[in-house]
């Protein structure tokens, strides 16, 4: 779950993240940033129309909700080499470690 920080959407909505696109730093979160798409008729959809669609956003405009509230992320270094995300105000480990130990 994530917090969108800024914006339109700043403060009122709590997402799940959908899909996210790290070569843009990008990411797509449930009911924020809902677009309209006109799109023409195909065979899947023959009717074609307007359909509302969650449009990307950039990651530094999200926060991580960590037991009901936002917080920042710290980075630490452990002793044995690896490296962990940590939530800033309850210092919980958030996620797995983004880089393995070196054996």
């Amino acid at each position: 779950m994530v917090l969108c920080g800024s914006g339109q959407h700043r403060r009122n909505n709590v997402g799940r993240v959908l899909r996210v696109l790290p070569a843009k730093q990008r990411l797509i979160v449930e009911g924020v940033n809902i677009q309209k798409k006109h799109v023409r008729p195909t065979e899947q959809n023959p009717q074609g129309g307007i359909i509302e669609k969650e449009m990307p956003i950039h990651i530094s405009n999200v926060m991580p909700v960590v037991d009901g509230k936002p917080t920042r992320v710290r980075f630490e270094n452990r002793s044995d080499g690896s490296k962990v995300r940590i939530a800033a105000q309850t210092g919980k480990v958030l996620g797995p470690e983004l880089r393995k130990a070196k054996r």
